[in-house]
């Protein structure tokens, strides 16, 4: 009878398996990329790992969002930064009509470039971005105004909603970071309202109400505008809010990326010289073992 392997036979192959199994898995690390690429590969570290890569996820969402908000708060500052050159021009022709009305000058045409600035002003009340009206609260598929200037109250009512729309900054804090048209230009305070003030300084131009009408109307906008610059406040301060979290929301992104990249990336060069002394070994135990004297049948006869 042929006894089964000799110890010795038995030990070559275990170890030749060893050597290809380290073989194998620098192989597939410098493939990858990884140097875990099943559960099995590094079990003490799976469950830290698929944290942190649901940390970076939820980081580079947070820093998308934020990315997205910039444009649309650096819009909005631009608007209302246009806003305000505007109400200051209605001032400077308010100024006008009411020398124009004191020596008995027509003041149409400076109640028809009223009209032109109220014209403009509701189309910066409907700025878009991405397609998204910005001052239309969360209704921002509606534009918030209309005009038709043949009206005596030209302008619309507020067609949105309330603005209830925050981000989240990457510590987990919400904040706004929009006002409505509605706030902005339309404030139930008719002093304060951008929208009805010029568009009283206008009628009292158009209807020559008299130099005490225009004064009164006129003030009325000088007002709006100081509130006007309040609502551009509001915007400065938002950007310097979305600049600060976009900044700790991109220092945490490349964090957990550094912290995953230590976890999961392959040590190339490592992986290299795993491949090469692997392959040195199995070459060098193959050839250790075809040196070994042949056992022939002969042999097994004679020593049993």
């Amino acid at each position: 009878m042929i006894s089964p392997l000799s110890a010795s036979s038995q030990s070559f192959l275990v170890g030749l398996d060893q050597i290809e199994q380290r073989e194998q898995q620098a192989q597939i690390e410098l493939t990858s990329g990884l140097k875990i690429n099943v559960v099995s590969d590094a079990p003490d570290e799976i469950s830290t790992l698929l944290q942190t890569r649901s940390d970076l996820n939820q980081a580079q969402q947070v820093n998308s969002n934020l990315g997205l908000v910039t444009t649309e708060v650096n819009t909005a500052q631009t608007a209302l930064q246009n806003a305000v050159s505007l109400v200051e021009q209605a001032q400077s022709l308010g100024t006008q009509g009411a020398s124009d009305l004191a020596s008995g000058d027509t003041t149409q045409n400076v109640a028809d470039q009223l009209g032109t600035v109220l014209q403009q002003l509701v189309g910066l009340a409907n700025t878009t971005v991405g397609g998204r009206y910005i001052f239309s609260g969360d209704s921002d598929q509606q534009a918030p105004y209309s005009i038709d200037l043949t009206q005596p109250s030209p302008i619309s009512a507020y067609q949105g909603t309330a603005a209830t729309r925050e981000v989240q900054a990457s510590d987990g804090s919400q904040f706004a970071v929009s006002l409505t048209a509605q706030t902005i230009f339309d404030s139930p305070d008719a002093t304060q309202n951008v929208f009805t003030s010029i568009n009283n300084l206008r009628q009292a131009l158009l209807s020559n109400s008299g130099a005490s009408a225009v004064s009164s109307a006129l003030g009325d906008v000088q007002t709006a505008d100081t509130y006007l610059n309040q609502q551009l406040a509001f915007y400065g301060n938002v950007q310097d809010e979305v600049s600060s979290a976009s900044n700790d929301a991109q220092n945490n992104v490349t964090q957990l990326k550094t912290q995953l990249s230590g976890m999961q990336d392959a040590d190339e060069a490592a992986a290299i010289t795993q491949l090469t002394e692997g392959q040195t070994a199995q070459q060098a135990a193959l050839v250790s073992r075809a040196q070994l004297p042949k056992t022939s049948l002969f042999d097994y006869i004679t020593s049993s």
